[in-house]
């Protein structure tokens, strides 16, 4: 099997979803699966030749001071739309709605491969936070949402993600296929978290409470600050570690300072490590903690809250949050209203039960742990499936709409001349420099 996956982001941007894009080409190529490419914005001076796979990197633009450090990909890129087609995939998986499933529909005209998509992130968030006007607003949503209706088969990572596509005017069938993690399951050695955490004021039998991921207000942070305060306020000694960064990371800091649970001159109760990229370090900081604190509304799937379950670390989660999906109340994890003071009620139960804390991490690594050998492998078989269905006649997505079909029309246009004139390769690529300086006023 051939496999092309596209997505908006790779490494060097480490992002979730760039996470699984990697995970995805490591285990299909490297458990013989499958032969894989993938197709990503290029940033510069990365090295795309160092994988053991094929990365056809096409044009962007520099969009990193709009959206956090992502460039913009270019969907008229034909040259590389012409490798990734040389490359004759059997299937393609795309994992973002924007010009990754453009580029993915324009290969489906040429191959006739069947596209599923991965809903990973609730993009109208993001949308709401670039854009001012509502109209825009909208109009970028429908677009998206017509891009995605265009896939063969749609897949979410929780049954909460599935729902809130659906409130954007997705009418189409999804099904739930879940992310995994990259910790093997068991703690780390006590000589590595030693090692990892000895610059930092643990003392023993205080109550250690964590949250791994980007230092985003709108992940639940704010709530954490106000529980926190509450608690420093019954007398209730504890340590919260904030590993990441972001860009909210200095308002973060001041709203804990102003609460009296955090000093950037000296030891305090609220600790910033900064991001931890070191995958072993960061099983670390998850196998010393006694709980996870994710109280986020927003993420799809959570998967740091896996990987803390992989290191028998037990996260306080909000009810009907996607994040909470499969999670037992006092089981294999808490549950609380998305509130401070529910949260607040909850970590001053809990701050002198560390055992029992610990029992719950037991469970949550016995019960929601899952790997993601385990979870590619079964987006293998299901491949095998769609491909199937799709040379069966099974599918009837909705392909003609106005603006993918602009843009599949555009690339067959451009195809046909290619073959007809046989263009050498210098003049190709002049003509494709044309067609971006007319959609983009040559801005690169």
């Amino acid at each position: 099997m051939n496999v092309c996956l596209l997505n908006d982001s790779f490494p060097p941007v480490i992002d979730g979803v760039a996470n699984t894009v990697k995970n995805y080409a490591d285990i299909l190529q490297g458990d013989g699966l499958a032969d894989v490419l993938v197709g990503t914005p290029k940033y510069p001076g990365a090295d795309y030749d160092r994988y053991p796979y094929k990365v056809v990197p096409y044009k962007s633009f520099d969009t990193t001071r709009i959206v956090n450090g992502y460039r913009a990909g270019n969907p008229f890129v034909i040259k590389e739309l012409i490798d990734m087609e040389d490359f004759a995939p059997d299937i393609i998986h795309s994992h973002c709605p924007a010009v990754s499933n453009v580029l993915a529909r324009a290969l489906r005209t040429r191959l006739e491969a069947p596209i599923v998509f991965t809903y990973h992130t609730k993009f109208d968030v993001d949308i709401a936070k670039a854009l001012k006007t509502d109209f825009l607003r909208k109009e970028t949503v429908r677009a998206l949402v017509s891009n995605i209706e265009a896939c063969d088969e749609v897949w979410t990572v929780s049954h909460g993600a599935g729902e809130n596509l659906r409130s954007l005017g997705y009418e189409g069938e999804y099904r739930v296929v879940s992310n995994g993690v990259d910790f093997p399951k068991g703690k780390v050695d006590e000589k590595t978290v030693h090692e990892t955490v000895r610059d930092y004021d643990l003392p023993d039998g205080v109550p250690v409470f964590l949250f791994v991921g980007r230092i985003m207000k709108y992940k639940g942070l704010p709530l954490i600050i106000d529980a926190l305060s509450m608690l420093a306020a019954d007398g209730t000694d504890f340590r919260m570690v904030f590993v990441g960064g972001g860009p909210d990371l200095d308002e973060i800091k001041d709203m804990a300072e102003k609460a009296g649970i955090y000093s950037p001159s000296d030891s305090s109760r609220c600790i910033f490590t900064g991001p931890v990229y070191d995958r072993l370090k960061l099983r670390a900081w998850n196998t010393r903690a006694d709980l996870f604190l994710f109280p986020s509304t927003y993420d799809t799937n959570g998967i740091v809250v896996r990987e803390a379950a992989a290191c028998g670390l037990a996260s306080v989660l909000i009810k009907d949050s996607c994040a909470a999906e499969g999670i037992t109340h006092d089981r294999n994890g808490f549950i609380i209203d998305e509130t401070p003071e529910s949260m607040h009620a909850l970590l001053l139960e809990l701050s002198g039960k560390i055992d029992h804390m610990s029992s719950v991490g037991d469970n949550a690594m016995d019960e929601i742990y899952i790997s993601w050998t385990d979870s590619v492998h079964e987006a293998y078989e299901r491949y095998n499936v769609i491909i199937d269905n799709k040379r069966a006649g099974l599918y009837n997505t909705k392909r003609h709409k106005l603006a993918g079909t602009v843009i599949e029309f555009t690339d067959d246009v451009i195809y046909e001349l290619r073959e007809l004139f046989k263009i050498p390769v210098r003049l190709f690529d002049d003509m494709r420099d044309n067609v971006e300086d007319f959609f983009y006023g040559g801005r690169s």
